[in-house]
């Protein structure tokens, strides 16, 4: 069925997120709930972001684990484990996080704007398990090879946030040549190894 009206941006949508605020303070699983399937693009791609520092993307490769075998599993939002769910943040401290992501999702969102949003049901698992992958590559110990994966991710996440198709194929096409990229690294490293062990020379 045909959506009646344009989905609300990102930018927009956590702008006016807090007006529902039950308090001061809200816990974590209420803001996951108010993001609804947004919360897998959100997740993603605060993780994805943290990745780019270095020395971060080996925790960060493997917390992406735990939203994209969710993805995988066909979840419709991100859940997270109980004790991380109750924890509380304050009001006030989110909507000063809240100010400053926002300003920079409005300038992503006039390249990423909603277009074939049926792809993501169709290709929810398969963008899961490429984010699974991805993340794995994230742990690789080798220098800078953690810096394309995080941002084929971003890219990943960005789409998933604004429902942008075609950023999503494009996502996917990027992480292909990426795990591909990685793969060869992998399998160069490990011929490199065998060339220089001394048991095998002669």
């Amino acid at each position: 069925m045909a959506r009646l009206t344009p989905p609300v941006p990102t930018s927009v949508h956590l702008a006016r997120m807090l007006d529902r605020a039950p308090g001061e303070r809200v816990d974590v699983g209420w803001l996951m709930a108010e993001l609804g399937e947004r919360s897998f693009g959100l997740t993603l791609l605060g993780m994805a972001v943290i990745a780019l520092v270095p020395g971060a993307s080996t925790i960060m490769g493997v917390l992406i684990a735990w939203p994209s075998i969710q993805l995988v599993l066909g979840h419709q939002a991100a859940a997270l484990p109980r004790l991380v769910a109750r924890r509380q943040i304050v009001v006030a401290r989110l909507a000063r996080t809240i100010a400053l992501v926002v300003p920079w999702l409005a300038w992503a969102e006039r390249l990423i704007r909603p277009r074939w949003p049926g792809l993501f049901g169709t290709l929810r698992r398969l963008v899961g398990a490429t984010m699974l992958l991805l993340g794995l590559t994230l742990v690789s110990p080798v220098p800078f090879t953690h810096i394309v994966p995080a941002i084929v991710v971003i890219l990943l996440a960005l789409a998933y946030l604004e429902e942008d198709g075609g950023a999503l194929l494009v996502g996917l096409l990027a992480a292909l040549c990426s795990l591909a990229a990685t793969a060869a690294t992998v399998w160069g490293a490990i011929e490199t190894i065998d060339w220089l062990d001394p048991a095998k020379v002669g």
